[in-house]
């Protein structure tokens, strides 16, 4: 047993599976810089010490090395793209929606798209091109598996599922998540490092996770708004009894485990960094009144960011990005 950092355990993660398995690699830009920071926020640090073949810095080309993931995993690779920012995928996007999420279903299924994609979210002082939430843009694509781990130990163990999986996943990460060291720290980081086994294990694709049980509300959140709704459980506990989930799956969904919750506790709040309109938060709630409607005894709510770009000002920034005593009121609101 060991003490990481999201950083570190995806680190370990990477390094792991490319011991496991031949056709495992990393490609990316900055990744395998020698004496580099690895990456964008030290993911691959050093680790082209020791797969100097597998570790492949690529020029600034998003559409170009995404394109080229895709081409490997068609030929039994599994590569594992690394994007400094998610902001840029918007720059791969026919690569991704038109290739690696459409072809074993034009294939017939005899073409195999085992391929991750690595981005990391969140607003962190850098500005609306460099802020956003990406994973809303990518959930309704066919094809795609999307999760988004909290922690280092769901980190490690989703990415080794992603990477034997055979088809493609993204990986979104928070910034002030990954406990990065060094010049690559953040300032106003959250504290998401985890007691990480010595054996091998996988967190399954598709799952949930119960991180405080309740028997009033259920609050659904992920990556950051997943602290900040678990603080705001922790202010209102004495009146109120939040049962807060992990939803980890963005696609699919674990509608199991958060049904088995709504029974529970008939009323739902749903949490969400990126703006309120066209959201993940939007497909829950939407998924959860046409699912479990008889269960509900209160309309779903939503706390998430206003429909305007990530403010560069670190005040606004922290207007527009949801915080635990909005979420606190949500909760007073739906419960009253």
């Amino acid at each position: 047993m060991k003490h990481q950092s999201i950083a570190e355990a995806l680190r370990e993660a990477i390094a792991e599976e490319m011991e496991r398995d031949s056709d495992v690699f990393c490609i990316g830009e900055d990744i395998g810089v020698p004496g580099g920071f690895g990456g964008a926020f030290t993911v691959t640090l050093e680790l082209e010490k020791r797969f100097p073949d597998r570790i492949l810095d690529t020029p600034i080309s998003e559409l170009g090395f995404i394109g080229a993931a895709v081409g490997a995993a068609m030929m039994g690779m599994r590569p594992i793209a690394d994007v400094q920012y998610s902001d840029f995928l918007f720059l791969a996007m026919d690569q991704i929606a038109n290739n690696a999420a459409k072809l074993r279903y034009m294939s017939g299924g005899t073409i195999r798209i085992p391929l991750v994609i690595r981005a990391p979210v969140g607003a962190t002082g850098r500005g609306s091109q460099h802020a956003q939430n990406m994973e809303r843009f990518f959930i309704g694509i066919p094809g795609l598996k999307i999760v988004a781990p909290s922690n280092a130990y769901d980190a490690k163990g989703l990415l080794k599922a992603a990477v034997r999986d055979d088809d493609p996943v993204m990986i979104f990460e928070h910034k002030l998540l990954y406990g990065s060291k060094g010049a690559r720290a953040e300032s106003g980081t959250t504290n998401a490092s985890s007691d990480i086994p010595d054996e091998d294990y996988v967190v399954p694709l598709g799952t949930a996770s119960v991180r405080r049980e309740g028997s009033d509300v259920t609050v659904l959140a992920w990556l950051l708004m997943l602290y900040e709704s678990l603080a705001a459980a922790a202010l209102v506990e004495s009146d109120i009894s939040a049962e807060v989930i992990d939803v980890r799956s963005l696609a699919p969904f674990d509608w199991k485990t958060i049904g088995d919750s709504i029974a529970r506790t008939g009323r739902v709040v749903i949490v969400e960094e990126g703006p309120i309109t066209g959201s993940v938060s939007a497909e829950l709630a939407a998924g959860i009144m046409e699912r479990f409607p008889d269960k509900l005894v209160a309309p779903v709510m939503r706390v998430a960011s206003a429909d305007v770009p990530a403010p560069f000002s670190p005040v606004l920034e922290n207007m527009y990005r949801p915080d635990r005593q909005r979420i606190a009121d949500a909760l007073r609101a739906i419960v009253a």
